[in-house]
């Protein structure tokens, strides 16, 4: 018989749970995965599957985040150094798919006569709506009108600023390859860049925090991380005008140390350093929204809501809203979006709310493809995909966490959209208005904590990069794993709809506790692991790839290598 423990010392136990949770986690296991029933229209048959949740970070799935980490490196390194076109020809269209079109056409046209008479739009433009839905549908791209109709896009002048330098401009060739260069003894090499672009300098910053907080200009932080992704946007339009080539990219965005985002991008094809630093420096973007620099209501001095009167024919109103807000002391209605932007649009001497531009700090490094600079790259570009923006602030970092808390603070007020309830803070209409809406109060994610500001994607990739998708780089690879094990891909064969897949809840008849489908997926794991080594040793196969259907390959290690360019 064992004394029994001592309640401090029963307390320093592992849980069991937390054992199986992180064994789940070493194995590739996803631990919120979702329980689904597949049924075979064909056989009648019925089988639990576990669906992974999906996550990209590890704050919320580690084994997911790791596998998309994984599944990005793989889609960076097949499209970098390409020596062929990368064409996809699209499908013939259905005949079924030509006669929507057919009938689009009509309804267009039936439209046009309505608007011509002075009728009512309405019914045409709800028949255009579920035209356009069955045609996507279908299976067609894209919509039948190229943007908006006639008049409802607002065009504002492409004329250069003065204070912005002019960009050479090339004839175009149709191609996504970039040059070649020939040594005398014959040896033929197709180089690509690396390149980090950053934001400028808001304040002096020593370890990544402001040196002054009080003279950092924190607003202008926040306007540069919420439009960030429209200048990287413009500096790739402005890259391939002065390339004279489809230039293709893969990019990823990431922190400083001092919050700011900043852009690593892998470009397919080379250009003079001088060139790119001339592209750089002749980037910018302009924000044209109504002024925000005044606060006109705040505290308990805000907007409210005044229901409209319906119309008499009963149709909605223009602007889709069926309110406004007023001033709480004189009752004048706001200006609506649309107002405020017809007012800036009328005015002479207008000025964009913001002009964002690219910091002097521009980094452009040569790589050959299959050299160690390469790989290294390629592990640099997905280094903090696992991590949010915000989440990357050690818990003892007081000093950090102070001038994080300062620019939340800030975004907390900054309009991040033409939707974002801040717009009431500076007496405008939010676009398509809505009661309840409050200043400071935008539920959009670039104002959390753990965006900073950033809301688009961490990942931006050009449509030619590898002609595939992330969907079938992630295909492909499962498909290797299941040629390796012998076991046919029953979800793609027989016809569409053979299976029916549904959603089962935690405790339904055959599923099981969470806690019960972690450790079975576990043991399977370990199971499925076993037999595929055997295999390879038999066949003296290459190794699996990166991540294949959750079984990690060499790619993961050597993540935490150092910035290859140098840049901060």
């Amino acid at each position: 018989m064992t004394e029994p423990l001592s309640r401090a010392e029963r307390a320093r136990l592992p849980l069991a749970r937390d054992v199986a949770v992180l064994l789940g986690e070493q194995n590739g296991v996803c631990t919120r995965s979702i329980a689904m029933r597949v049924l075979d229209t064909e056989t009648g048959r019925s089988r639990v599957v576990e669906i992974p949740c999906g996550a990209t970070l590890e704050s919320k799935c580690v084994p997911c985040a790791k596998r998309n980490r994984q599944l990005r490196m793989v889609q960076c390194r097949e499209g970098w150094h390409l020596e062929s076109e990368p064409v996809a020809e699209p499908d013939e269209a259905s005949e079924y798919q030509r006669w929507l079109i057919e009938w689009r056409a009509e309804a267009e046209l039936k439209r046009a006569e309505a608007v011509r008479d002075g009728g009512d739009v309405a019914d045409w433009d709800a028949t255009i709506a579920e035209f356009d839905a069955e045609i996507t549908g279908s299976g067609l791209r894209g919509n039948v009108l190229d943007g908006s109709r006639e008049g409802e896009r607002r065009a504002r002048s492409t004329r250069r600023r003065q204070d912005a330098p002019d960009l050479p401009r090339r004839a175009m060739a149709d191609t996504t390859l970039g040059r070649t260069f020939t040594t005398p003894d014959g040896k033929t090499f197709r180089p690509s860049m690396f390149v980090t672009l950053t934001l400028p300098s808001y304040g002096r910053v020593r370890d990544g925090v402001p040196v002054d907080p009080a003279g950092y200009d924190y607003r202008r932080a926040a306007r540069d991380a919420l439009h960030f992704s429209k200048l990287v946007d413009r500096f790739v339009q402005n890259l391939r005008r002065v390339a004279g080539f489809d230039v293709q990219y893969f990019a990823t965005v990431e922190p400083q140390k001092r919050l700011a985002p900043h852009v690593h991008m892998a470009v397919r094809g080379t250009l003079p350093r001088a060139d790119v630093r001339a592209v750089v420096a002749a980037t910018y973007h302009q924000v044209w929204w109504p002024a925000a620099d005044q606060v006109v209501y705040e505290g308990d001095r805000l907007p409210v809501w005044v229901a409209r009167l319906g119309r008499p024919d009963g149709a909605a109103y223009a602007d889709g809203q069926d309110g406004d807000y007023v001033d709480p002391l004189s009752g004048e209605v706001l200006p609506t979006w649309a107002d405020a932007l017809d007012e800036l649009d009328a005015a002479e001497d207008a000025e964009p709310l913001h002009v964002l531009r690219f910091g002097v700090q521009v980094d452009v490094k040569g790589v050959l493809a299959g050299s160690k600079d390469a790989d290294q790259c390629v592990r640099y570009l997905s280094k903090y995909l696992t991590k949010s923006l915000g989440g990357q602030i050690a818990p003892d970092d007081v000093v950090r966490r102070a001038h994080a808390s300062r620019l939340v603070e800030a975004l907390r007020w900054e309009p991040c959209s033409a939707e974002c309830p801040n717009w009431l803070r500076y007496g405008v209409q939010p676009k398509d208005a809505t009661s309840g809406m409050v200043p400071g109060r935008c539920r959009r994610k670039a104002h959390r904590a753990e965006h900073l500001g950033y809301s688009g994607r961490r990942v931006l990739v050009s449509r030619k990069w590898s002609n595939k998708t992330l969907g079938e780089h992630r295909r492909d690879r499962r498909a290797w794993v299941l040629e390796m094990l012998g076991i046919a891909d029953e979800e793609t064969a027989g016809e569409p709809g053979r299976f029916v897949w549904s959603v089962l809840a935690d405790g339904d008849p055959g599923v099981g506790s969470r806690a019960e489908r972690t450790l079975r997926q576990v043991a399977e794991h370990q199971a499925r692991r076993r037999y595929l080594r055997e295999l390879q040793a038999r066949a003296g196969d290459e190794s699996p790839p990166e991540g294949a259907d959750g079984l990690p390959g060499s790619g993961a290690a050597g993540a935490d290598a150092k910035h290859p360019g140098g840049a901060a």
